[in-house]
């Protein structure tokens, strides 16, 4: 089935259509929800909630615009809905000049997984801020209005980010080079 009579059955409430989009994107939405969870657990639930809302939502579709990028903001926003929701410290550092910080400087040789499992281990702000920036394009402005910051703790937040990222991988280098006698 094509995804436009998909989108349209989906719309009628077509079980087996909700199932077949289910089918067809929850790999793709499940690896965008664990860019923004802490583990798989709070991943596989942001997914649920995320298709609840895809679902009660997809007649707003407008057909502009790719589908799966409207679904993945969907996903997306249902992270950090779940963050906001959170007793949380907040991460509010005053930097004004920030410098542009290289968190590779060579090739980091790390999987996929690791890598993940790096940004999974940031600090909540940290982790959305650098998963929303770096990995899905939104600006600092749109980061700032979308989890009530300033777009100078946005920066901020980033930085703190690409600084802690980088300071990992290089501890996991030196663990895996070799030890001289």
């Amino acid at each position: 089935m094509k995804i436009e009579e998909l989108i349209k059955q989906c719309t009628k409430n077509n079980r087996i259509a909700q199932n077949e989009l289910f089918r067809r994107y929850k790999d793709t939405l499940y690896f965008t929800s664990l860019k923004y969870c802490r583990n798989e657990v709070d991943a596989e639930d942001n997914l649920h909630d995320a298709f609840i809302a895809i679902f009660q939502k997809i007649k707003t579709y407008k057909n502009k615009g790719s589908f799966e990028g409207w679904m993945k903001r969907i996903t997306i926003y249902k992270a950090i809905d779940k963050y906001k929701t959170k007793k949380h410290t907040n991460i509010e550092l005053k930097d004004d000049i920030l410098e542009e910080v290289v968190v590779f400087e060579e090739e980091p040789n790390l999987s996929l997984d690791q890598l993940l499992k790096l940004i999974q281990e940031l600090p909540d702000q940290y982790r959305l801020v650098f998963n929303l920036y770096q990995m899905d394009g939104f600006s600092h402005k749109e980061i700032a209005s979308a989890l009530n910051i300033s777009e100078g703790t946005s920066k901020s937040n980033y930085h703190r980010a690409k600084l802690t990222l980088r300071d990992k991988v290089i501890e996991i280098k030196k663990s895996l080079k070799p030890k001289e006698d």
